[in-house]
């Protein structure tokens, strides 16, 4: 798998209105070579360090096609959507929830990532858009995108190439992940091969086991 970097973005915190809530949601195209650590880009900031950020989410990466479905479903902002508006990185095309697998390492620039986990869409996206449940829609719909954690550090830059080096769960698109995991009453069999995915992020491998666990405890 080959695609290219379209775009790099990055953002200090700023307050959202109404209420002055601190978010890292807001982000602008950056240019030039920008250097990825094991905490993120340069210069890039996230409000609420229990839920973004860290390792584990140093880099999102979004598909700038989902825009238009998300346009599709809202035309009332529709001049809003396109790319950097939900607060990604990496902006591709080329690369969707069907190609992607929890695990796989990339070859992005100098450095070399590993996707750890779908993003978890939240209430900063209907504040961001000003439509309520759109969190709720791009998680049902499956057009989150995706978070990496930095095997080595290295710069990036618009343009650069995005080559699969290693893919330890070919089973494991993101698209069947959602698919397991959203489903009303998961197969808990199924939940335990996620948890037990090669690279998928710590918590999440804890979380799928504790509810495997709660529904074989509650099963009939």
């Amino acid at each position: 798998m080959k695609s290219r970097i379209d775009q790099i973005f990055t953002g200090r915190v700023k307050l959202m209105l109404p209420d002055g809530e601190p978010s890292g949601i807001f982000k602008s195209a950056v240019d030039g070579p920008q250097h990825l650590g094991t905490n993120g880009l340069e210069g890039d900031e996230q409000a609420d360090l229990r839920y973004h950020g860290g390792p584990e989410k140093a880099l999102h990466q979004y598909p700038a096609e989902h825009y238009a479905l998300l346009a599709q479903e809202w035309p009332q902002c529709a001049s809003l959507l396109g790319p950097g508006v939900l607060g990604e990185n990496i902006s591709t095309r080329g690369m969707t929830e069907h190609d992607v697998c929890i695990g796989d390492v990339f070859g992005m620039g100098e450095a070399r990532i590993q996707l750890s986990q779908p993003r978890s869409p939240c209430w900063k996206i209907d504040r961001r858009l000003k439509v309520d449940g759109a969190s709720r829609f791009v998680e049902a719909a499956g057009v989150t995108g995706w978070y990496y954690r930095v095997l080595d550090e290295g710069r990036l830059c618009a343009g650069d190439e995005i080559v699969l080096l290693e893919r330890p769960n070919p089973w494991l698109t993101l698209v069947h992940y959602w698919d397991t995991v959203m489903a009303h009453r998961p197969d808990p069999v199924a939940l335990r091969q996620i948890a037990a995915a090669a690279g998928l992020a710590t918590d999440k491998a804890q979380r799928w086991l504790e509810r495997a666990a709660w529904l074989e405890a509650n099963a009939g």
